[in-house]
């Protein structure tokens, strides 16, 4: 009797196997876009995946030899859709329920954060529900950006006194940035003190090993993520909890949206107001979340910047002179967004040095993508589109074009009517792609609804530039992106990714 159920059950999940492993099979030797040319696979099991680590610059590469859509191969060989062609990336970033973010960059976010709930990750950026974010908010901290700003100028100008460095001195500037990122996220997001810029770099709690975000990727072994990760979060609860006590014993009166100058106050009493929908307040688990958001991304942008400026001194001295005509040390959120160059250089930089170099898709159904222009495929024949099978994985890359990698801020003078249709919020930058949740501060498509993000380099540069000149401190080309997921940092080719960071050479600025 058992044997009589036994066999019709072992049949029908033989039967499933078999199916699935045909289906898997088939997506391998016969993926419906095979005639797209593409590299060769490189291994039955690593795919391509082993040389895109080992180059961030290879499917630049490959671009540039197969033309904006390619075929390469991922793990056990499946093939993914290489797609830089903007009337294709347009359709896919609009038709947001056909073209879904993979499982597997959601699940990273959430295993970093401990369940992301509603801080959703994109691009490179972290995302809030933000009927308690606008321009007053952002405007209201922008002058502690500029504080810990002048803070990290001074200690420059000491160690460069000390040093004797009338020459300048090289300054690892990447390390520096993420310590002067921690200090603005805990004063300006928590009204929490972290003194990762106190002189001799006094040790915190959490800038002892739990930062930067980036440690936290595949092969480093989940005890240790998961030590770190419960280490991050306990902190996060804390500050929460001491932020929450302090709104719930205030008075009345006081439990407003506005007071005081940070942004977890901002939040906090956002969740207390009556005019805050329920659906769109955030419990304290995203509240949390939202403390660890934008440390990485954010000290790698101003990086980028002063690297950019280091190698374009023309640029630099351009900038410097439209900075210095401003006349105030301690600019407003509105007096930085009036500076035309220096919005240009920041747009550059986000467009250049983006903090995600591609993103993915998943077709989650059948689809035609049309094609901006045609392509010849393997047998010869031209297309105009490109039929998409559910379950193609497509690779979107942040950075494409014939003159994409050169930086040149004079570009936003006079933009092409093509950019009109790059998908964004802010500046037509794909980065900033629009989705269900939009970026922090970013509340409209409006270019003056700019993130906290955005702000926050501008007064950092508004700062240095005006007070130091920069050099680059090794040959040029020997600055090097690496990569870790989707996100980059700048590194010293052919050193430790981890002490390289980005070296400059600094000297005061003397009018």
């Amino acid at each position: 009797m058992i044997s009589q159920l036994l066999l019709p059950i072992a049949g029908t999940a033989i039967f499933y196997v078999l199916l699935h492993a045909a289906r898997f099979l088939y997506g391998i030797c016969l993926p419906p876009l095979r005639y797209l040319a593409g590299p060769k696979n490189h291994s039955w099991v690593f795919g391509n995946v082993k040389q895109m680590g080992e180059d961030a610059y290879l499917t630049a590469k490959w671009r540039d030899q197969y033309g904006p859509v390619f075929l390469f191969r991922v793990l056990f060989s499946r093939s993914e859709l290489y797609n830089s062609d903007i009337k294709s990336v347009n359709h896919i970033i609009t038709n947001s329920t056909i073209y879904q973010k993979p499982q597997r960059m959601l699940a990273s976010a959430e295993h970093l954060l401990g369940g992301a709930n509603r801080i959703e990750y994109s691009e490179g950026l972290w995302s809030v529900p933000n009927p308690a974010f606008g321009v007053s908010q952002i405007r209201q901290v922008t002058e502690i950006f500029v504080e810990k700003g002048v803070q990290l100028r001074e200690l420059w100008n000491h160690e460069i006194s000390e040093n004797q460095s009338n020459g300048g001195m090289e300054i690892e500037v990447l390390g520096w940035m993420r310590r002067l990122t921690l200090d603005v996220i805990g004063q300006a997001g928590f009204n929490y003190q972290f003194n990762a810029l106190e002189p001799q770099g006094k040790a915190n709690e959490l800038s002892d090993g739990a930062l930067p975000i980036l440690k936290f990727v595949p092969g480093l072994g989940s005890a240790v993520i998961a030590a770190a990760r419960t280490r991050m979060l306990s902190i996060g609860s804390g500050i929460v909890s001491e932020s929450k006590a302090r709104v719930l014993a205030a008075a009345p009166e006081e439990k407003t949206l506005s007071g005081k100058r940070d942004l977890l106050s901002t939040l906090l009493k956002a969740n207390l107001s009556a005019g805050v929908p329920a659906t769109q307040r955030l419990d304290d688990t995203e509240v949390r979340n939202f403390f660890l958001a934008g440390h990485e991304t954010t000290s790698s942008a101003i990086s980028w910047a002063l690297h950019a400026l280091s190698e374009h001194p023309k640029v630099q001295t351009t900038l410097r002179d439209g900075l210095l005509a401003l006349s105030t040390d301690n600019p407003t959120m509105d007096e930085l967004n009036a500076l035309p160059y220096l919005e240009q250089v920041v747009r550059e930089t986000m467009r250049v040095h983006a903090p995600a170099v591609f993103t993915q898709r998943m077709a989650m159904a059948d689809d035609v993508l049309p094609l901006s222009k045609p392509y010849v495929d393997k047998n010869g024949k031209s297309h105009d589109s490109l039929a998409i099978s559910k379950g193609q994985m497509i690779h979107v890359p942040i950075l494409a074009g014939e003159d994409a990698a050169e930086f040149k801020p004079e570009r936003w003078d006079n933009l092409p009517d093509s950019v009109s249709v790059v998908p964004g919020v802010w500046a037509n930058l794909f980065i900033f792609s629009p989705g269900r949740i939009i970026a922090l501060g970013s509340g409209s498509p409006s270019p003056t609804m700019l993130s906290w993000r955005i702000v926050r380099s501008k007064a950092v540069l508004f700062v240095l530039i005006r007070s130091f000149e920069f050099e680059p401190a090794v040959a040029k080309g020997d600055i090097v992106r690496v990569t870790t997921g989707l996100l980059q940092r700048p590194t010293v080719k052919g050193k430790d990714h981890e002490d390289s960071g980005l070296p400059l050479i600094v000297r005061s600025y003397n009018v």
